[in-house]
């Protein structure tokens, strides 16, 4: 077994310093991965299975599966199995959890708790990774509080030694949340979310084709019985005139204001209205509201031809997201390395995502904290129930209301504001330029729209676009305006960027509008190629995959697609490694896998090219394995972009303009604009936890303008992780993974006792 390389400082008490770290192996416990019973067997809980299994084996664990949730770890027997490594081969691509998940109902009993003791004991199991939602996880914490009493009642009946009991004397639990609906406080998403996101999005891109032609009025139902996360995002990334959330119901006499809403965008010119409803909206007497419900109202006081749509369990099945794989394995090595450090005094924590940051947080803050919102809500405290879902939640919220539920002003600021794109198109663009047309509008500015890029700029490419103009922008790909590439000198006005290419290669930002739908359709395209050689010989496939000089995509595909090795210009390479991964596919090939990956960025070495590398892997595989290659090219820019993209469009092109209207304020002397100052010039990008303003002139020391990338990348700490699961003996520097946080309180205006339960201000990477 490989060494595992550990910051001894940050290692808990247990472990002593004068321990050698390959030798950590020899005094861990077994673990096992156990999977949460409640209902919820969605996308993203294999990535995370798999990725537990592997990373616990590679530390030197034993890594046992508990079949069908509680009630397998209560049965025993058969339902607990040793995990290997070709176990959880091929399943990053499935829906659901090859392990099973359900509901138990002995396991609430403590009868039932103390035979689930009892199997564990017998094994010598004491460290617990579950998902599941609030009420799995729950379980679990109390499962652990009760742990010590029932050793102690098994011992008094006979049924294990006092040996046995001592060697068990603690359980350490980690959690990971899973859940479509992203109901739980602490974590910005809930592993499944995303690919839900993906199903509705079709659904409603499909839909509103034909609404369009006949002029209809569609309401959509999607999931979210006690949270409106889905149909919140979902009406952001489809531009819908209206949302009914259970967090905050529409205010008294909501019918005659969302008919006026319909009847003025018909008005407008749009020849569709989308209503999306989430199955657990009410209005603010606790009355349900149901898609049928809205359905009469718009049929009987306008006369639309109106359809519903509930789209119920299709949200739940499909292949999982690229997001909801790289989260499922990122959560999966962070809870093995918190078992790895968990001490008796170490409370249960949940594996969390803050911004593109793994954390750890107390288990049991974040579930009450989830309880206060939907005692808020029963309350009817409309407000803080927005709060206590998190800052995320809120900003979502805050900006569905500007961009769906304010008119334009009558009274104009005389300030023009265009909007131009530059560089190649990519998904994404279009939704960005819709929100910020929409909230320049808003705040009484002229809006103009420059086509071609610099090159349109210079020509008088130039025209006034309105509210309307920009009407079903957030669905489509590429970019309305067009862009065209050229040099012109800088202007004295202020200027914001918004990252925006499929490269993700924008220094000052984590993340840029277009990357994610790459992502996914290099995802699934290799999903597809491994699929056609289904009952073929063994076969690896090399795949050349976009970005000019920046890795990200290889790299985060090769996480997603369970890569064998992702070749990129910023991790240097040579004959040597080569060499080392064709070995490595040749010992890969002698147990039952039979399908390896390679994936090749397109400039990762001028000498070391798709054509060399393919030709290198058929001679060396011969009588082994035969080869196929793939040049996925520009259908990497195309298609529509996914909820992700439009989202974090919508989000970006709101902040720029608000940006823009309060620099305009600043620079605005004597009835003339000048700006010259470097923070008048910036880069509107997603650092780590929160979307930051950055001067242009303060990035120039951090990029590599040669090559067009950062000096650094935050995703290059990943590529170990995908080494690490595709079996390579590697050394894992763990001294910078997430420690214990804390819950952090929110002002909201509840009753004093309840101010000490207050919702952390989570915050997904699109949504700061």
């Amino acid at each position: 077994m490989c060494p595992i390389t550990f910051s001894l400082s940050h290692l808990s008490p247990a472990y002593s310093p004068s321990v050698s770290p390959s030798n950590l192996v020899l005094i861990l416990d077994p673990l096992t991965f156990f999977c949460g019973t409640s209902r919820y067997e969605g996308y993203g809980m294999n990535a995370a299975v798999r990725a537990t299994v592997r990373v616990g084996i590679y530390t030197g664990a034993k890594v046992y599966f508990v079949h069908e949730g509680y009630q397998g770890l209560v049965d025993g027997g058969d339902n607990i199995k040793l995990a290997t490594w070709e176990s959880v081969s091929m399943m990053l691509q499935l829906g659901g959890t090859v392990i099973g998940s359900a509901r138990c109902m002995d396991f609430r009993a403590r009868e039932g708790r103390m035979k689930a003791a009892l199997n564990l004991v017998k094994l010598g199991i004491t460290n617990l990774c579950v998902i599941g939602g609030d009420g799995s996880l729950t379980g679990a914490n109390q499962f652990r509080k009760e742990w010590a009493t029932l050793l102690v009642d098994l011992v008094k009946a006979g049924k294990i030694t006092d040996d046995e009991a001592r060697k068990s004397c603690h359980l350490n639990i980690v959690g990971m949340v899973g859940s479509i609906d992203n109901d739980f406080c602490g974590t910005d998403m809930t592993i499944g979310t995303d690919s839900a996101l993906h199903r509705i999005i079709e659904v409603v891109d499909a839909i509103t084709t034909t609404a369009q032609s006949h002029q209809r009025t569609f309401i959509l139902e999607v999931m979210g019985r006690h949270c409106g996360y889905l149909a919140l995002v979902t009406a952001l990334a489809c531009g819908a005139d209206w949302v009914f959330i259970p967090e905050m119901p529409p205010d008294e006499g909501w019918e005659g204001h969302l008919c006026r809403r319909l009847a003025d965008q018909r008005a407008r010119g749009s020849r569709l209205n989308v209503i999306i409803v989430a199955e657990g909206a009410m209005d603010r007497a606790g009355n349900p509201i149901s898609s049928e419900d809205i359905k009469k109202l718009v049929e009987k006081n306008l006369g639309f031809d109106t359809r519903t749509t509930v789209l119920g369990h299709v949200q739940r099945g499909g292949t999982p997201s690229a997001f909801d794989r790289i989260l499922g394995s990122r959560m999966g090595v962070e809870a093995v390395m918190a078992l790895l450090e968990a001490t008796p005094e170490t409370p249960a924590c949940v594996v969390s995502l803050s911004g593109n940051q793994a954390v750890r947080l107390p288990l049991m803050e974040c579930v009450q904290v989830t309880k206060d919102v939907t005692t808020a809500m029963a309350e009817k405290r409309w407000e803080d129930a927005i709060k206590l879902r998190g800052k995320s939640f809120e900003n979502n919220w805050n900006t569905y209301k500007m961009l769906a539920h304010i008119n334009p002003p009558d009274t104009k600021s005389n300030i023009n504001v265009a909007i131009v794109n530059i560089g190649a198109p990519c998904a994404g663009m279009n939704a960005a330029v819709r929100s910020a047309v929409r909230i320049g509008i808003i705040q009484g500015h002229n809006m103009l729209a420059v086509h071609d890029g610099f090159e349109g700029l210079a020509q008088g490419k130039i025209e006034p676009i309105t509210w309307t103009g920009v009407s079903g922008w957030t669905g489509k790909g590429g970019s309305e305006l067009g862009t065209k590439r050229d040099k012109y000198e800088e202007l004295c006005i202020p200027m914001v960027v918004i990252p925006a290419t499929v490269s993700n290669n924008v220094p000052g930002s984590d993340f840029s509008i277009g990357a994610d739908t790459a992502l996914n359709t290099i995802t699934s395209t290799c999903d597809r190629i491994k699929q056609s050689a289904a009952g073929t010989k063994r076969r690896v496939f090399i795949i050349e995959t976009a970005g000019g000089y920046c890795g990200y995509l290889a790299t985060m595909a090769g996480l997603a697609a369970g890569a064998d090795a992702a070749y990129i210009y910023e991790d240097k390479f040579g004959i040597r490694d080569l060499e080392m991964n064709v070995e490595h596919l040749v010992q890969k090939m002698k147990t039952d896998v039979k399908r390896g990956l390679i994936l090749r960025n397109e400039n990762c070495n001028a000498n070391y090219t798709t054509d060399f590398i393919f030709a290198l892997y058929s001679e060396e595989g011969k009588g082994i394995f035969d080869c196929r290659k793939n040049v996925l090219g520009h259908m990497q820019q195309g298609g529509t972009p996914t909820p992700f993209d439009r989202n974090f469009g919508t989000k970006m092109g709101s902040k720029a303009v608000l940006w823009i209207t309060e620099k305009l304020k600043e620079v605005y002397r004597h009835g003339r604009i000048f700006a010259n100052t470097p923070d008048s010039a910036c880069v509107l990008g997603m650092k780590k936890r929160a979307l930051t303003f950055q001067p242009l002139a303060e990035l120039k020391e951090q990029t590599d303008f040669v090559h067009r990338i950062p000096k650094t990348s935050w995703w290059l700490k990943l590529r170990p992780i995908m080494k690490i699961l595709a079996k390579y003996n590697i050394s894992l520097d763990t001294s910078e993974h997430a420690h214990m946080e804390h819950v952090i309180k929110k002002r909201v205006s509840m009753p004093a006792p309840l101010m000490k339960k207050a919702c952390p201000p989570t915050k997904h990477e699109e949504e700061e």
